[in-house]
């Protein structure tokens, strides 16, 4: 029999093909934060158990990203298809043994390799199409990163546009919100493949990061729409009331993490 090589699959011979490296994982990028308040009966509906209700159970985020990111070799920078993505994704928050934790209840990402490794990491993540405004530093064809500066991102699946927002900065804070805040408790799960057996891995899981760095915070005035789909249902997280809004540059290094209850034998 073969001896395979490969963090994922594919697993080959050499391990080349591989679709990820194995961690560590470094990532740079920006993010446009808008948190805001719904029902908080159907925020709870989302955490398993053992989460319990946060205080302040309605509080969501949703977060579009624009990443850069690389294996501890950083070829993939210089092949930069293999290195830049951009995701959108809801957050939520509970509780774990009385610790405020948060959790990725959909998200949605532009790259194979992105949602593999979301997948991974217990992401629940779909393929989307996802655009943001860039800053810039010269020129007119983007907004300045200081008063006044506006943005504009989407998110569309499966040909149909599933959320957009604006976002016009109004000053800086020593906050980027508080629902995105904690650490990240998530479920990897694969069904077996025998019908009516248990599923072949059903783990919650949470991350480790380490070396993070952060840029200033901007905040601003935030106008946030969903748009239903056959094939979704985060619109159950309708907005009824806008917390703030943020955009900020970030970085990080995913370093593994630590299963937190594994749910059968």
């Amino acid at each position: 029999m073969a001896d395979l090589e490969g963090f994922i699959f594919p697993r080959t011979a050499t391990g080349k093909a591989s679709i990820l490296p194995a961690p560590p994982w470094h990532y740079s990028g920006e993010l446009l934060t808008i948190e805001y308040r719904t029902d908080p009966d159907r925020v709870i509906e989302l955490l398993p158990d053992p989460l319990e209700p946060a205080e302040d159970p309605g509080a969501v985020a949703l977060v579009w990203a624009d990443w850069q990111s690389c294996g501890d070799s950083r070829e993939e920078l210089l092949d930069p298809v293999r290195a830049q993505y951009k995701e959108v994704f809801f957050v939520i928050r509970g509780r774990y043994q009385g610790e405020h934790v948060s959790r990725c209840a959909y998200i949605w990402v532009d790259t194979d390799f992105a949602m593999v490794r979301g997948h991974y990491q217990g992401y629940p993540k779909k393929l989307g199409s996802i655009h943001m405004t860039r800053p810039v530093a010269y020129g007119k064809a983007g907004p300045r990163l200081e008063p006044g500066g506006s943005f504009g991102a989407t998110l569309a699946a499966y040909d149909r546009r599933l959320a957009e927002a604006t976002f016009t900065i109004t000053g800086t804070s020593e906050s980027g919100g508080f629902v995105n805040s904690h650490a990240m408790y998530h479920t990897r799960f694969m069904p077996a493949m025998e019908p009516d057996a248990d599923p072949a891995l059903h783990e919650l899981v949470t991350m480790k990061t380490q070396d993070v760095e952060a840029g200033p915070v901007y905040v601003g005035d935030a106008d946030l729409r969903l748009f239903d789909s056959p094939a979704e249902e985060f619109d159950r997280l309708a907005p009824q009331e806008l917390i703030g809004a943020y955009y900020r540059q970030v970085g990080a290094t995913f370093a593994g993490g630590t299963t937190v209850e594994r749910y059968h034998a």
